[in-house]
Order: C-alpha cells, then structure tokens, then sequence
C-alpha cells in the first residue's frame, strides 16, 4: 500500500492521480477484454483463424496501452502540450501519406502499414488535436491579440479535408462535434454558431449528394431497404438477449454478425450478458463525461479546461455514435466503442486519450498553494 507520507514518484502521481477516473478506464479495459471472449471467436473462425486470434491480439494491445495511459498521466500540462503537439504533426503527416501509399478498404484508405503493423493515423489524431485545439482557445482567452481562434479554425479545416478525403465522414462528424463543442466553451459568437451551424448542414447534404456510400447508409436506414444484415442482426442480438442475457457463450446471433468484435460488440454484450449490463457500461461512460465537465467546470486554467472537456466530449459522443448504430437510432457508421472494441490503434489512441484526462486533472497541492498565497499576498497591499 502507497503511503500518504511517501514522497517518491509513485507516491506522489498515487496521491494527485484522479482514481476514480483511473477506476474507470482500467474496468472498460477489463470489460473490452472479457467481451473479446464473448465476442471474436466466432469471427475468427469465419477467416480460417485460431478461435483465439482476435482475444491474443486484444491481451497484447492492452500492455502497451496500459504503459501509455500511465505514462502519459504523469506528464505535466505543458509536457501534454508539447507531446499532442508533436503528436498532431506526425499523425497528420501519417493521414497524407495514407491517402497515396495506404491500404484501401471498402474505397477507403485510413491505413498505413509498417511491416506487420497497420496504424491508423486519424484515431492518434483526436486526441492530439483536442489539446492543440484547446492551447489555441486558451491563448486567445488569455491575450486576444493573439489570432488562437483564427489558427484553431484553419488547423480544423485541415483536418476536416484530410478526414474527407480519406473518406471517413464518420471520424469528421466527430471531430466537428467535439471541436465545436470547444469553441462554444471558449466563447463563440452567435454569428458563428449559425454560420458552422449551417457549413455543418451543408456538409452532410454534400456528403449525401457526392459520395454514394454515405447516401445508400442513410437511404437504407430511412427505408429499411437494400443491405441491412449486420444492423438488423445486431437489434435481434439486443431483443434476444432480454433485460439478463443468455450467459456467457450463449448467445445466438452474435454468430452471423460480421464485425460483432468491433462496430457491434454491444449488440454482442447485450445478447449475452442482458440489457442491464449495457447499461451499466452506459453508465461508465456517463460517469466519465459528467466527472471530466465537473473538474472543467472547476478548473481556473483555460487550457486544462477546454482540454479536459473537448477530451471527455470525445470519448463520449464516440460511444454514443457506437450505441446508436447498434440501437438503429442512426444510420450505421464504422465506429469503434471506446476500450471495448477490438482494434489496436483504437485502444492505444484511446488510452492517449485517458493518459492525457488523467494527466490534467490531477491534483497539484503545490501549485494551489502558491496560488493561495499569492492571492493572501495580493489582499494584504493596501489600496491606494
């Protein structure tokens, strides 16, 4: 047991560490492992593979993005910064060198390969530029010469037309969210709420006209007709299941649905283990958006602030994304459930993620301190 009086390292991030948020990204990562089980085997087979291949490569993702998370919330605000920085930049030089050199699935090219490796850059992306976004805002709060808002927006339309031309219209609707969500805590004026508001609009309406995926998505959940295996089997997956589940191996339809170890992996958790157990994952991660906007709602710095917030903001809309397709309540879209989901560059950009909540929101007495005294300071000087 870790000592309140033990002054080393251990003791110290042990102490200041935000546990119960700790708590929380440890116990998805417990869960995303034991629905692994649940959930690949069959999938596996269905590719001529071990049963096991999908869970062995799921336990080997979890050591590296156990270290990241731990490693990176012991980093200090302005080493986050520095890291998303440098984050940022190799991630979107990795999205351009995809679109001409990565591997192209269904029409789409996300992926670079480094021998046996395959990353996608856009999941290391979010992150990263939440926390550049949010130095931008912050700057600008702070002193409105500087032009933060302006290179906040221009260093979003970059990303926007990379995501775009990947296509990946899912990560971009995401990553606008989020980053509008920002940009209203930083204080955008009403003009440009209508006038994003409307761009945002425009964008699907575009979207829908120009790429024909996106269209036969959203005509296929509007009608019912055309390719609605995977989503229907995933609702029947969902009803069959009941409030209690069919128990562990038990369940049915989790067999037949193509991507139950990633897209659909609630519909599997809901078959098996019941819709009582899903929502108590839904809780999880309500828990974790509602404690991240308490600690930006508290927090003085502008920059732990937005950052805080943009970062849980993502990984909330995410898994809403995720639970809808799964529900039928919007069209279906390849998203991941964050920590649940099989998918290495998803788990480890998701651990960035938590590593960089944990970092900025841990309790730093020395720091207060000095600002107590400083304000005692201040109130003592008499006016003049």
């Amino acid at each position: 047991m870790v000592s309140r009086v033990d002054r080393g390292p251990l003791a110290d991030w042990f102490w200041t560490i935000d546990r119960f948020f700790l708590a929380a990204f440890i116990l998805l990562m417990g869960i995303g492992f034991m629905l692994s089980f649940a959930a690949s085997p069959a999938v596996a087979e269905r590719l001529g593979l071990n049963s096991f291949h999908f869970v062995e490569r799921h336990a080997l993702f979890l050591v590296p993005s156990i270290i990241v998370m731990v490693g990176l919330s012991l980093f200090s605000p302005r080493q986050i910064r520095r890291t998303a920085i440098i984050l940022l930049v190799l991630a979107l030089g990795m999205m351009v060198l995809a679109l001409f050199f990565g591997i192209e699935v269904k029409g789409a090219r996300r992926w670079v390969n480094f021998g046996s490796l395959s990353i996608q850059p856009s999941e290391f992306m979010k992150p990263a530029f939440v926390v550049v976004c949010a130095w931008l805002f912050a700057e600008h709060a702070r002193q409105p010469e500087i032009p933060g808002n302006l290179f906040a927006i221009i260093l979003f339309g970059i990303v926007g037309a990379l995501l775009v031309a990947q296509p990946d219209i899912g990560q971009t609707i995401l990553t606008s969210a989020v980053w509008g969500g920002m940009f209203f805590m930083a204080g955008m004026p009403w003009l440009w709420i209508v006038l994003l508001g409307g761009l945002g609009v425009g964008g699907v309406a575009t979207a829908y006209y120009m790429l024909p995926h996106v269209a036969g998505r959203i005509d296929r959940f509007w009608t019912g007709e055309g390719d609605t295996f995977q989503v229907d089997t995933a609702r029947d997956a969902i009803i069959n299941g009941n409030w209690f589940g069919l128990g562990p191996g038990e369940g049915i339809y989790k067999r037949i649905i193509p991507d139950s170890h990633t897209d659909f992996i609630f519909s599997v958790a809901a078959e098996e283990f019941g819709i009582l157990f899903c929502i108590v994952l839904v809780s999880i991660f309500a828990f974790i958006v509602l404690r991240g906007l308490g600690h930006a709602f508290r927090e003085r710095n502008d920059f732990n602030r937005f950052a805080v917030a943009g970062l849980v903001l993502q990984l909330g809309v995410q898994s809403m994304i995720n639970i809808s397709v799964n529900l039928e309540l919007i069209p279906a879209k390849g998203m991941t459930l964050p920590l649940i989901s099989y998918g290495g560059s998803s788990m480890v950009a998701v651990a960035v993620t938590a590593g960089f909540i944990l970092a900025l929101t841990r309790h730093r007495p020395e720091k207060r301190a000095q600002e107590r005294s400083l304000f005692r300071v201040t109130s003592a000087v008499p006016a003049e």
